[in-house]
């Protein structure tokens, strides 16, 4: 199947692995998203199963599930947390732009909606996502850009 981009706003609120989880929520009961353990997808029998009505569900399945794992979602489902500014990046984790590369990339310091294209090259790589807190024309945080890759 290949990866596949993503990319949500959500209201702007200032922990952004609760808004990650919201966000998740969200996908999750919207049910946008795909499901390759689905009784069309899915190559093994005994691993079909519908899909997961909430994240501890969901969690439940991947566990120990490589294939799974490695098929995922296609959405923020894929998602694990949000880094600390000092982390390394790593599969599955959505690292926040830092101001260093926000000002490197637009000569900015603050990004509205309207920008976002400046920065989308930021998140090329497969399972792993980014995040920026975006402002509105008098400069207040109104919203959290996520956006990145994931799937096989």
């Amino acid at each position: 199947m290949g990866a596949s981009s993503w990319e949500y706003y959500v209201p702007f609120e200032p922990d952004l692995d609760s808004a990650l989880r919201g966000l998740k929520e969200r996908v999750l009961a919207d049910g946008r998203y795909y499901w390759p353990l689905d009784g069309q997808s899915c190559p093994f029998p005994d691993m079909r199963s519908p899909r997961p009505g909430t994240l501890a569900e969901l969690d439940a399945l991947l566990a120990g599930n490589e294939w799974l794992q490695s098929e995922g979602t296609h959405s923020m489902l894929d998602m694990d947390r949000v880094i600390a500014p000092d982390e390394d990046a790593e599969p599955r984790t959505v690292e926040p732009v830092s101001a260093e590369d926000l000002e490197e990339l637009t000569g900015r310091d603050l990004l509205t909606r309207e920008n976002v294209d400046m920065i989308k090259n930021l998140a090329n790589e497969r399972w792993y996502g980014r995040c920026i807190v975006l402002h509105d024309d008098e400069g207040d945080p109104c919203e959290i850009y996520f956006w990145g890759f994931s799937g096989d």
